[in-house]
Parts: C-alpha cells; structure tokens; sequence
C-alpha cells in the first residue's frame, strides 16, 4: 500500500458516497488508474464494506451502556457459546474480547432506562457462561466513529 492508495482510504472514510470521479480528483489521479486502485483495496480487504452512518439519538435510541462481562468458564466451547449469542443480540453495537479481567466489553443501546433493565435481565445476564456483569452508563460520547489514522 502506498501513498495514493492511503489518500484513497482517508477520502472514502470521510465520505463513503464519493463518485469514482470526484475520488480521483481528491488524490490527483485520473478515473481509471483511480477505479484500479478502489478495486484492488476492495480485494485485497482494506475495504471491506460501505454503509451509512446512522445517528442513534435521531432514531430514539437515547440509552447507551458498557457492560463489563466477566465470565465463570473459559474454555474453548463456552466461550464460542457466549460469543455466538452475543453476536445474535441487536442492541449490542460492539462486543469486544480483553485480556484479563473484564474477560468482554459490550457497548449496548436501548430507547430507554427501562427497556436496557429487560434486556440486561432476559438477554445479558442469561448469556452462556456467565459469571458477573457490571455496567456503567455513557454521560456523552466525545470521539465517536473517528477514521483510521493513515
């Protein structure tokens, strides 16, 4: 990856809706020579999708969480058990697994107080595996969504 192709990656992260056109007159390139490149960082899995970013707030969604999972077995199949259920629940955003302990980090969205409390109780708290959760609210996201450094 050279410099072209990382001028290419920080336009389209600023603005996924770029015509091939308007990318090549950002990074100085002609559309064709242009149209290679986005196609060969398609491939290669630099780019691995394109999507709209959507406000939360906008549409409702006005509760945000982290919930810390520590977990009561670690072994290989419960730990795939929790992962595929977890990945199977809407409201969590991002599910990251941490070395140590917290042994997970959910970061969960609701409308609501109320409706975090049902989902922390029918869906959370009964994931396979599970030993203790413990979450703490979001007062204000201050970077959010921030592009890759390149």
């Amino acid at each position: 990856m050279d410099e072209i192709d990382r001028k290419i990656l920080a336009e389209l992260q600023l603005d996924g809706r770029l015509t091939v056109t308007e990318l090549a007159a950002r990074v100085r390139l002609s559309v064709s020579p242009c149209h290679r490149r986005l196609r060969g960082l398609e491939r290669s899995g630099a780019i691995s999708g394109y999507r709209a970013t959507v406000d939360a707030q906008a549409l409702g969604f006005t509760f945000e969480a982290l919930v810390f999972v520590t977990m009561r077995d670690e072994d290989r199949s419960t730990v795939a058990a929790f992962e595929e259920a977890v990945a199977d629940i809407p409201n969590v955003l991002q599910a990251q697994r941490l070395f140590g302990d917290p042994d997970f980090l959910l970061r969960v969205v609701t409308r609501d107080l109320a409706a975090f409390q049902r989902l922390y109780d029918e869906r959370l708290a009964t994931l396979p595996g599970v030993q203790r959760l413990t979450s703490t609210l979001v007062m204000k996201s201050v970077v959010e969504d921030r592009p890759l450094p390149l």
